[in-house]
């Protein structure tokens, strides 16, 4: 069979097309998958998010499940890998994910009222905290002490401590204390500060707010050290290769969750009146922590 030149054009720019649409194709789940950075209390949390989740449901008009995560890099892990499509996560362990893969992209996070030590707004601050009671009363006593911080890719728990405290003490942190732990979250910090078991702690202002609510501590059995500059609220995130209307809903809504009275006990857990739009721009704060971090880490 003989095919005509113009033909075989016509047949080789049919199939680029294809591939071109086939390579640019959205994804549809019929299921979305939603994660969330994991604290000490995770499954009461899951238990809060249960109205979020349904009203998700209902925006998007998909199944939700939920992934339960065991550390902040599994989250992370999780959306890169494809298998979750919704997390929240920490400021920094979000631009550690969109370093690697844009893909990830950021679209809500929550304003939040005033707490014990939380600002209004959407921002939120690290605070190092001692035990009331205890020999360390001032960021010098805590020289060769044992310091908490929360996990790697926190940002309050972490990153803050190592760029921007490290220039109050002028030394590095393995330096100044005498020993530092990871305890895997904010709420266990404090915790664990309370009970003794460590000197003192890096934590989020909100995240040791939600342990006074828990009516595990009281503000007054803690010193307070040092208090950070603000920093933009957890990030909540999805996967940009989803379809842009599934995306719209899905921002849709967290936006429009106050509505829903159902919601009101996740609202008030988080301390919060509601959700508002944000950026990847928005979190170029945390970008300049972490290119700052590299640069003091460097021998």
């Amino acid at each position: 069979m003989i095919v005509k030149s113009s033909s075989l054009l016509g047949l080789l720019l049919a199939f680029l097309i294809s591939c071109s649409i086939f390579a640019n194709a959205c994804e549809n789940p019929d299921t979305l998958t939603f994660s969330i950075t994991p604290t000490e209390d995770t499954i009461q949390e899951l238990t809060l998010y249960r109205p979020v989740i349904k009203h998700l449901q209902k925006i998007t008009g998909k199944k939700i499940e939920f992934y339960m995560p065991s550390s902040y890099s599994t989250v992370v892990e999780a959306m890169l890998g494809g298998w979750v499509d919704i997390a929240v996560m920490g400021p920094y362990s979000y631009i550690l994910a969109n370093n690697r893969d844009e893909n990830i992209q950021v679209f809500a996070t929550y304003a939040k009222k005033p707490g014990y030590l939380q600002k209004e707004g959407p921002g939120y601050r690290a605070v190092l905290i001692s035990k009331k009671g205890s020999r360390y009363t001032s960021i010098r006593s805590l020289k060769g002490a044992i310091v908490g911080l929360t996990d790697p890719a926190s940002t309050s728990g972490n990153l803050v401590p190592r760029v921007v405290f490290i220039d109050v003490i002028k030394e590095d942190l393995e330096s100044f204390f005498g020993k530092i732990v990871y305890t895997g979250g904010h709420d266990l910090s404090t915790l664990t500060v309370y009970e003794g078991k460590i000197d003192a702690a890096f934590v989020a202002s909100h995240r040791f707010d939600n342990v006074i609510k828990r009516g595990l501590v009281e503000k007054s059995d803690f010193n307070f050290l040092w208090t950070s500059p603000a920093l933009p609220q957890d990030p909540f995130t999805y996967r940009g290769s989803l379809c842009s209307d599934i995306k719209s809903k899905i921002k849709k809504a967290f936006l429009t969750l106050h509505t829903e009275s159902s919601a009101t006990a996740f609202l008030n857990n988080v301390n919060s009146d509601g959700f508002i739009p944000m950026t990847s721009a928005d979190y170029n704060v945390i970008r300049r922590l972490a290119e700052a971090k590299k640069v003091k880490t460097i021998p």
